[in-house]
């Protein structure tokens, strides 16, 4: 039996361009849940956690156009209505699904804390991407009439918000009791409502989102998972994203992924985290685990190899038309064969050193950036221009 950790992107709940509607947010579950139930059939131990990007900015964005008549609620408690929001649809649809294959698994919703450092530089640096796309002149004017910073998210711009780094998920051994017990668990939404911790113990939130890929390898490690899917609404790493030129990698080495993220290559705040992620979950054990990056509605195929981008620990593979090793696969039975075979599902053996995105723009800044917790001011930044671009 495999333990899966599997991380859903919250633009795989809300599509790029669509609207955030729970009608919509219902429908694009069935695919997902679909897809987990196949692996609990498969006799998988599931742990699912989310991202929460479009649904807390839509409810920040509900917050203030109600701001004359609610007291409009931080960011950290706008986490925690997503992961509730989130979880009930997701808990919903998982129960129907396992029931209508006849697999007899109980689902628990665990409201989650993740602690960061109170001092961690992307309180200064918003870099996480939160509710809907916009065009850059919209996302130009609201950044200067609503105080955001903005940035480019593929062809569109969106709010970008602080995205420290998760340290620990305070409900960890609550969680692992609940996977050890036979229950398929859905925590760490949205990377978990952030909080800081003092020295007595005492636990405070602070506004931000942590990114849900880096704390789902933290959930991973909480829970012993042999593997780690990321899934998302794009079929897997890109090379040239958002260009007439662009192409799926099928394999990435932990090292060229590293040297990838460190060189800049990837968004900070969307694929740059899923990249480092994986690498970091398949190094920390010396590549004896599995992860993979790809697309929501092809996951029983990204936890196979067949399908997203698979993440090795070895030497970089052979140039492009060779025919590779295949990472090693989970499969259909939940258990792990021992060793590579070799395969021809066109994988082919993408070089791994010339995968690469699109570098990332600078942001727009229009008004103050966030306050590290504790700080007592923020600088001002520079005026950004009147358009992004």
């Amino acid at each position: 039996m495999t333990r899966v950790v599997v991380a859903l992107g919250g633009n795989a709940l809300i599509r790029r361009g669509e609207p955030g509607s729970t009608a919509v947010q219902r429908r694009n579950l069935e695919v997902a849940v679909a897809e987990l139930a196949e692996l609990a059939l498969a006799g998988h131990e599931v742990v699912v956690t989310h991202g929460n990007g479009p649904q807390v900015g839509f409810l920040a964005l509900e917050a203030e156009l109600a701001a004359d008549v609610v007291p409009v609620p931080p960011l950290d408690v706008l986490g925690a209505e997503s992961q509730g929001q989130i979880g009930y649809l997701l808990e919903s649809a998982l129960r129907e699904a396992l029931r209508v294959r006849g697999v007899a698994r109980e689902v628990a919703v665990v409201l989650s804390q993740t602690v960061v450092a109170a001092d961690d530089p992307a309180f200064e640096r918003p870099s996480k991407p939160v509710g809907p796309v916009y065009d850059a002149e919209t996302a130009a004017r609201l950044a200067r009439e609503r105080g955001w910073t903005v940035a480019p998210d593929g062809p569109a711009w969106r709010r970008v918000v602080p995205s420290p780094r998760p340290i620990r998920i305070v409900e960890a051994a609550a969680i692992r009791r609940l996977v050890e017990a036979g229950l398929l668990v859905v925590a760490g939404g949205g990377g978990g409502v952030p909080v800081v911790e003092a020295r007595n113990g005492r636990l405070t939130g602070v506004e931000g989102v942590v990114d849900k890929d880096l704390d789902a390898v933290v959930l991973a490690e909480a829970v012993a998972a042999d593997a780690l899917l990321l899934l998302t609404d794009v079929p897997a790493v890109i090379r040239g994203f958002g260009t007439p030129r662009a192409a799926p990698i099928h394999r990435l080495t932990v090292g060229a992924a590293r040297r990838l993220v460190k060189s800049g290559r990837f968004a900070p705040g969307s694929m740059g985290p899923k990249v480092e992620a994986a690498a970091a979950f398949v190094a920390a054990a010396a590549g004896s685990r599995f992860a993979a990056i790809g697309a929501l509605e092809q996951a029983v195929d990204v936890l196979a190899g067949r399908a997203g981008t698979s993440f090795v620990a070895g030497p970089a593979l052979p140039s492009h038309g060779s025919r590779a090793a295949r990472p090693a696969e989970f499969g259909t039975d939940g258990r792990r064969p021992g060793g590579h075979r070799g395969g021809d599902s066109g994988y082919g053996g993408t070089r791994c050193t010339d995968a690469h995105d699109i570098p990332p723009r600078r942001p727009l800044s229009g008004g103050r950036p966030a306050r590290s917790p504790g700080s007592t001011t923020a600088k001002p930044s520079s005026p950004g221009p009147s358009r992004p671009g």
